[in-house]
């Protein structure tokens, strides 16, 4: 008799819909498994075969022939064994099923005993099975709760194969999953720290808010202990809740990676990723031999924290040209390309040198010039023009960090109402495209959103050829002035606005390297 259950397969932060064809006939005992299949899917057999011994079914006597379709796409994982298993008690009339398994999408991994197993990239896999048209889906129970986040489908969570197949056989059906998520959009109580800890640095802190308002990248320079790591954990608390959209698009990552509590989902705050700097390649970005998420696309929607940014491996820093640039990362493979979603935000941090104290007034350096170059050399010119803001972060003296007759410093809270204000004013700006933060402006759109006048364009011609700068620099201080101009509730840019992004762009005057 021959049985089609329907399953899925991961491709990137996409699935395909994978089709279990199941035939079993004759009195030859023998199992033929085709379609393409990696080896965790070809030793289902084994779970399958103890799962049924172990819960009152048996596997058929004569020859069992299982197909996945399309046969020319790669099947991985073990995510097929509760959608083969029910094909074959089907096929071979064990179970009588009462269900139409054409509205199913059938996902688990089993136990020996028979118990299901999680498994990895349930809402991308729900996602797109709802699209094509799946009304119910049958899955572990421990997956149930993030299938539910995808609307338009009925969710059923089974702790083990003869609980599915009663199920799917009407003799006791389970209750479907209920969405219990919800995206609260007061979240500060998440964070056990604050921007009012730090005491001083309030010129880091406007050029973070700055960073924050329009998803500019960042670059901290400083001595060791002057707070930059501080300042870079706070980071993540001025900037405003996800939407969710963002909430599922970054859910969908961490489960491919298989990062989601059990309990908790949905990813509800702004990923804050920090990688230690000998961090591989493909590990920043994305690869291996089964291709999955690097840092790079764990840090989507989020903020992307390098810290001792010059002690990175030169190709780790240049691997992130593209990301930086396209918001995504190509993998590619003979057999295909995956792309995965990339759109953070850069904040980095460096010493000014190998010991740390170059141009330090308060320390000697011990460095020679050639080092302090070679230091700095690790940084090429392409990377730095995909950096918006420079900034120094210097020690606050003692007095500063002891005084208490000055005010308390401001809040993440009051700085991230500023922030809300001025990228409410850009969603109102690029309402009729894909665009969502000043960063993200065309060519064309500097032109449009952007105009100089007289004396702004003296003061750019000016700064052009004095910091000798490229193209890309040039656009990204008028993006940074655009934002600078947007937290001033300005539509103009005026000389102020441009001043102000003009010194956090002008890395070798600034910091004397």
């Amino acid at each position: 008799m021959l049985c089609k259950t329907y399953s899925s397969a991961l491709f990137g932060i996409d699935s395909t819909i994978i089709t279990i064809e199941t035939d079993v006939q004759g009195t030859m005992n023998a199992f033929y498994m085709v379609g393409l299949a990696d080896m965790a899917v070809k030793e289902s057999r084994e779970r399958i075969g103890s799962a049924y011994q172990n819960n009152g079914f048996y596997f058929p006597r004569g020859k069992v022939l299982v197909n996945l379709a399309p046969a020319d796409i790669k099947k991985e994982g073990a995510a097929f064994d509760l959608p083969i298993a029910v094909a074959i008690l089907t096929a071979s009339m064990q179970i009588n099923v009462r269900e139409d398994l054409s509205e199913y999408l059938i996902l688990g991994e089993l136990s020996l005993d028979g118990k299901l197993k999680g498994v990895r990239g349930v809402l991308p896999m729900v996602s797109s099975a709802v699209r094509m048209g799946f009304k119910k889906i049958l899955l572990p129970k421990i997956n149930a709760k993030e299938a539910a986040l995808v609307d338009g489908c009925e969710v059923y969570g089974a702790e083990d194969i003869k609980q599915a197949v009663n199920h799917l056989t009407g003799i006791e059906r389970i209750e479907p999953q209920r969405d219990e998520s919800s995206i609260r959009m007061e979240y500060y109580n998440r964070y056990d720290v604050d921007m009012s800890d730090v005491k001083g640095q309030e010129s880091v802190k406007r050029a973070m808010e700055i960073a924050a308002a329009g998803s500019h990248n960042m670059l901290m320079i400083g001595p060791p202990g002057s707070g930059k790591s501080m300042l870079a954990k706070r980071f993540p608390t001025i900037l405003p809740p996800m939407t969710k959209a963002e909430s599922l698009e970054v859910t969908k990552i961490y489960s491919v990676c298989g990062m989601l509590s059990d309990d908790t989902p949905l990813v509800q705050t702004r990923p804050f990723r920090s990688p230690h700097h000998s961090i591989s390649s493909a590990a920043l970005v994305g690869g291996g031999r089964i291709p999955r998420p690097g840092e790079a696309s764990l840090s989507h929607c989020g903020v992307l924290f390098l810290d001792e940014f010059a002690e990175f491996s030169k190709s780790s820093i240049e691997v992130l040209r593209q990301p930086i640039e396209d918001k995504k990362v190509n993998i590619s493979r003979v057999q295909a390309m995956i792309t995965y979603p990339s759109s953070f935000m850069l904040l980095a941090s460096m010493n000014p040198c190998p010991c740390g104290y170059y141009n330090d007034p308060n320390n000697t350096c011990k460095c020679s010039q050639s080092a302090v170059d070679r230091y700095m050399q690790k940084l090429s010119g392409p990377i730095l023009d995909r950096i918006d803001i420079f900034t120094h972060v210097t020690v606050e003296s003692y007095e500063k960090l002891t005084s208490r007759d000055e005010e308390k410093p401001e809040s993440s809270r009051d700085i991230r109402e500023r922030i809300d204000v001025a990228r409410d004013r850009q969603l109102h700006r690029f309402k009729d495209t894909n665009q969502h933060f000043n960063s993200q402006l065309s060519v064309t759109q500097i032109d449009e959103f952007c105009f100089l006048g007289e004396r702004e364009e003296k003061l750019m011609k000016a700064a052009f050829q004095k910091f000798n700068m490229s193209a890309r620099s040039y656009h990204r201080v008028l993006k940074l002035a655009r934002t600078i101009a947007d937290l001033d509730d300005s539509e103009r840019l005026d000389v102020r606005h441009l001043s102000e992004a003009l010194q956090y762009r002008s890395f070798e005057q600034r910091f004397k390297i």
